[in-house]
């Protein structure tokens, strides 16, 4: 099945400073004091202590590959992923307002290094060693932002001067390969609605104390909006036009409409409802 004109390739490379390192000298201390073997431990020092400045980037720069993952599908061992086409204006406006946020972070970062550098002289005490600090050009290196898209080939895409034969072989393998990414990433869409309607159906499930009273439980809204926006996200994702992918969706998308958390909250007939309706939808496919 060709999905060229229904998804690009989108690779993300996203490198960011650690600023640990590790202390052999503070290490061997620990291990000597405490009579442990060489393996037992390490002592790694926090290379920023007193600021969350790069630990800000860092965590910025988790929730764009969370972000890029959640919004494509898998496909290469090195890292490009399916972006349906439909997603891609959305995805690349994101991307660029991410991309200029975290450069703005880092730019900042660089113009407080020496400063933050002397924080941390001060909180790392003897641990600190100057030696274990780039320069500001060496730093630079460490911080990057890449995001290439480029177009899904096709098994007669090959154009490579090569004897006919071993060129319709690649063809070939390509082919089978091809159609083996494929189920791999179509897999997904369906391993994120099963991770949902059965963390909706957990939540709805009663428990019941000694007394056979059911146990109140904390119900928040994202139990009815995670569900929604997943059942938004995969109209994008279902590249191959699964009919049985969407028939889930549908159904689920169904479950939820109308549904408000405070019915779930205060009545046990609608937890019961909507729990009976999800629980069919996982009955009812082969996941």
């Amino acid at each position: 099945m060709s999905i060229s004109s229904s998804a690009v390739l989108a690779e993300l490379n996203i490198s960011v400073w650690t600023a640990n390192k590790l202390d052999r000298s503070a290490t061997d201390v620990v291990l000597s004091s405490a009579s442990a073997s060489k393996d037992s431990a390490q002592v790694r020092k926090n290379l920023m202590a007193g600021t969350d400045k790069r630990k800000k980037i860092a965590d910025y720069a988790a929730r764009a590959r969370l972000y890029h993952n959640q919004t494509t599908l898998p496909w290469s061992d090195k890292g490009a992923r399916l972006l349906p086409t439909s997603l891609f204006m959305d995805y690349k406006q994101n991307m660029n307002t991410i991309k200029a946020n975290m450069n703005a972070m880092i730019e900042d970062f660089y113009t407080n290094y020496e400063n933050l550098v002397e924080q941390a002289k001060f909180h790392l005490g003897d641990l600190f060693n100057p030696e274990d600090y780039p320069s500001l050009d060496e730093l630079q290196s460490k911080f990057g932002f890449r995001l290439v898209f480029s177009p899904l080939p096709e098994s007669n895409d090959f154009r490579l001067d090569i004897p006919k034969n071993d060129l319709e072989d690649m063809a070939r393998d390509y082919e089978v390969a091809y159609k083996d990414r494929l189920a791999d990433a179509m897999r997904e869409p369906w391993d994120k609605l099963h991770k949902c309607l059965s963390h909706v159906s957990e939540k709805l499930t009663a428990e019941l104390d000694v007394d056979g009273q059911e146990i109140p439980k904390r119900y928040h809204d994202t139990l009815i909006t995670n569900a929604t926006e997943l059942c938004g996200l995969l109209t994008h994702l279902n590249i191959t036009k699964d009919p049985k992918l969407e028939d889930a969706r549908r159904s689920l998308e169904l479950t939820m409409l109308g549904v408000d958390i405070d019915d779930i909250k205060e009545h046990a007939s609608v937890r019961n409802d909507v729990k009976s309706k999800v629980d069919e939808i996982l009955g009812k496919f082969d996941w």
